[in-house]
């Protein structure tokens, strides 16, 4: 919704929310269900944030569909869990607020509004070693959703990314994705079928002039049902609206300071303000001055130019205290020509046959393990080469080429290279007839190339890698080709033409922001709460420290803590300083 005919400088709601991403609709409906009037603005010219081109899957420990599916979790074993993941630096009531609350906010969402979710049963934690670890079942996926109720706000969702997308088009779950790429039974029919229900849609594309498949997943099934939500509340969503300031008055945040279509305005907040603006991974002088070196905007795996760090400048400047800034939730990306954004690389890493080297030719990370933890590597590796690598190059051979997909490269048996764009070749790829000449064109060392080949082919054909465990825990394997014995993470780069391909210590989002205590309030260096004022999501110090403990652990709790931050509104007395009548909010 635009707000471009309300001419008044100055309104007044119950809560303001700063951002459109899962978070803040979750804070929003939660909000207007407990009668209070809602303001959401955005300052793009699309909903959804980040949330809209991810995954989408939230990770929510002890849920209901687990357990309904015969599960076996509580909340004493996500608790030791999240403590060892955690490693005892994020405070207790922070984390219990989380568990308590994270399986009833999705209970509350999907009785009462249009969001539904299914268990990923075989998803396990991203640290299958640590105490209180499940091989599967407390990350929850999206269903599908069909975008046709949204009428004319469809044109106003962010699109998905092709990223997660079959074909670069065609909708389909995280679990259908899975199946696929471990090509379990039945996955090529599984690909058939959804091809099929695409095509069979003809006329709903025709009549709404949009290639873009009626229905949608992930991270954009999630924001588009819980615009549909929003919708079925008559809570208006402002875009074109940048927060600039907050409103202070007797050191209680009463509203914010915003430009809407070029102009000012004030937004009064008679109970408080919810900032879900996300974090500062699109604002190069704090990546600069927070952010470990090298650093780099165009990293990023976010939409360009969104998450600037605006709460964090506006929190830190009314005494708002703030962890994790040296912080992201890192992931290797590539930058792809002409693309907006770069790639993250999350699944591929685990493909067997493809290896992640150095400058000088050598492997340092387990490939498979978690992205937040392969970015760290990159940037612990680039301290002991002194900068050899950043970038890095994941580097594989024809076979893994036919077979596997690889960033935007999809398998040659259907991306054959004939096929792909001149121009991708010598920026987004590299090829050569020997792992030398591969060398010399990515200026690796040879010697190192060629030893780290050979040590990967032994360790391949026994299955056991030697220097760095690869493919030896669950979450390896998931998703390792199943086909592929004994180990379905590893298999022998001998095959040429060779490839490689740039990557980049990048990120999905910053970790660190506001510090909030368990009720979701922003807090003061000595611990104080400032009152009326809450952040969420990336706009806030992540509860999950340093860790990164499964599948949506950024969504599952930016969800969580907008729907506990609006628990405390509901407590909360109207600030005298607002208490005016209500003026009206337009949805034009």
């Amino acid at each position: 919704m635009d707000n471009s005919s309300d001419d008044s400088s100055q309104i007044s709601v119950d809560v303001v929310v700063v951002g459109s991403g899962a978070g803040a609709l979750t804070s929003a409906v939660y909000a207007a269900d407990q009668g209070m009037s809602v303001l959401v603005v955005e300052k793009s010219d699309k909903y959804g944030g980040t949330s809209a081109i991810s995954g989408g899957g939230i990770w929510i420990p002890n849920n209901d569909h687990f357990k309904k599916k015969g599960g076996n979790d509580s909340f004493a074993k996500a608790m030791t869990y999240l403590n060892a993941a955690t490693r005892g630096k994020v405070a207790e009531p922070r984390l219990r607020a989380y568990l308590d609350n994270a399986p009833e906010m999705v209970r509350y969402l999907e009785k009462n509004t249009r969001v539904r979710y299914a268990v990923a049963e075989k998803y396990p934690d991203y640290y299958p070693h640590l105490p209180g670890a499940l091989h599967g079942g407390r990350t929850l996926d999206p269903e599908l959703y069909d975008t046709s109720v949204l009428g004319e706000e469809l044109k106003n969702l962010r699109p998905a990314s092709p990223t997660t997308l079959l074909m670069g088009k065609i909708a389909w779950t995280a679990r259908d994705a899975h199946k696929a790429i471990a090509k379990e039974s039945g996955w090529r029919l599984l690909i058939l079928w959804l091809m099929l229900r695409y095509k069979l849609d003809f006329r709903w594309r025709k009549k709404s002039g949009s290639k873009r498949d009626r229905r949608t997943a992930l991270g954009n099934a999630l924001i588009a049902s819980l615009r549909r939500s929003l919708m079925d509340r008559d809570v208006p969503l402002w875009l074109n609206t940048e927060f600039k300031d907050f409103i202070n008055d007797n050191n209680r945040v009463v509203g914010v300071k915003v430009v809407s279509h070029g102009n000012a305005r004030v937004i009064r907040a008679r109970r408080g303000v919810i900032m879900a603006s996300g974090g500062f991974e699109q604002n190069q002088a704090l990546r600069d001055q927070y952010l470990p070196k090298p650093t780099k905007v165009e990293w990023s795996a976010t939409p360009a130019g969104q998450n600037t760090g605006a709460a964090l400048i506006a929190g830190q400047n009314i005494g708002a205290a703030t962890e994790l800034l040296d912080w992201a939730w890192w992931s290797p990306t590539m930058q792809v020509p002409k693309e907006d954004k770069a790639r993250g690389l999350f699944a591929e890493r685990a493909f067997p046959g493809a290896i992640i080297v150095n400058g000088e030719g050598l492997r340092f990370v387990n490939e498979a393990e978690p992205y937040l933890e392969c970015g760290h590597a990159m940037y612990q590796d680039n301290k002991k080469t002194a900068g050899k690598s950043i970038p890095a190059w994941v580097v594989f051979d024809s076979h893994f080429r036919f077979n596997y997909a690889m960033g935007p490269l999809m398998p040659g048996q259907i991306m054959p290279d004939s096929r792909l764009p001149s121009a991708w070749h010598k920026t987004l790829y590299w090829k050569a007839h020997s792992l030398e000449d591969l060398a010399a064109e990515i200026g690796v060392d040879k010697d190192g190339l060629k030893q780290t080949v050979e040590r990967v082919n032994q360790f391949a054909s026994t299955g056991d890698d030697k220097e760095f465990q690869r493919g030896g825990n669950i979450f390896d394997r998931y998703y390792g080709d199943q086909n592929v014995t004994p180990n379905p993470c590893l298999a022998p780069v001998n095959k040429g033409p060779y490839y490689a391909m740039r990557i980049e210590a990048g990120d999905i989002g910053t970790k660190g922001g506001l510090l909030t205590n368990e009720n979701a309030q922003v807090v003061r260096e000595d611990g104080s709460v400032i009152e009326g004022l809450y952040a969420i999501g990336n706009a806030s110090a992540s509860v999950m420290g340093t860790s990164y403990p499964g599948a949506g652990s950024t969504i599952g709790p930016a969800m969580t803590f907008g729907y506990i931050a609006v628990k405390n509104l509901a407590k909360k007395p109207v600030a005298a300083s607002v208490q005016r009548p209500e003026e009206a909010v337009e949805m034009v």
